[in-house]
């Protein structure tokens, strides 16, 4: 996901969680693009109390909304190789986590919505244009899930600092 992430306007800080996290309140937005090519756009909710510092020991929701076609299979791979930046993990590990993700996700087109949320204690739950799809029920695959943009590690720096705007560090 190396490129750069060209930023949109963020006035969501009225709006309500996501039904999936429904005491979450909105913390950024931001668009992903990639050698001049929109790719999806993202948004943050935060459960009360969120810290940046410490975004994987909190409940949290993220939204993308795809601008581009790609396959379930082309995500898994690609969250898998991002998920590296935020930690280590063997073959086995990558090869059962991209399986997973393989099969709970579907393929997307222009306009759809992959909402993932993240449960410190249990995992990642997914959902696709508002139905859910199911979870990865493991904390630390929602880690570095979730790591992939909100992480320090980040390939999109400037995507990261839009989604948690309007966090406290």
């Amino acid at each position: 996901m190396a490129g750069a992430a060209a930023l949109f306007a963020s006035n969501i800080q009225a709006q309500p969680g996501p039904a999936a996290l429904p005491q979450a309140q909105a913390a950024g937005t931001a668009r992903l693009a990639v050698w001049g090519f929109a790719v999806y756009d993202a948004r943050l909710w935060v459960a009360p109390g969120f810290r940046q510092s410490a975004f994987d020991s909190h409940a949290l929701a993220l939204e993308l909304t795809y601008l581009r076609a790609f396959t379930a299979a082309d995500i898994a791979r690609r969250s898998i190789e991002e998920m590296r930046r935020a930690g280590s993990f063997d073959a086995a590990q990558a090869q059962r986590w991209q399986a997973a993700l393989a099969q709970l996700l579907p393929d997307v087109q222009p306009g759809d919505r992959l909402l993932g949320v993240h449960d410190p204690e249990r995992g990642a739950r997914f959902f696709h244009n508002g139905k859910p799809l199911g979870e990865i029920a493991d904390a630390r695959f929602s880690r570095l899930f979730f790591a992939i943009w909100l992480g320090p590690a980040t390939s999109e720096p400037a995507l990261r600092q839009a989604l948690l705007a309007g966090t406290a560090p």
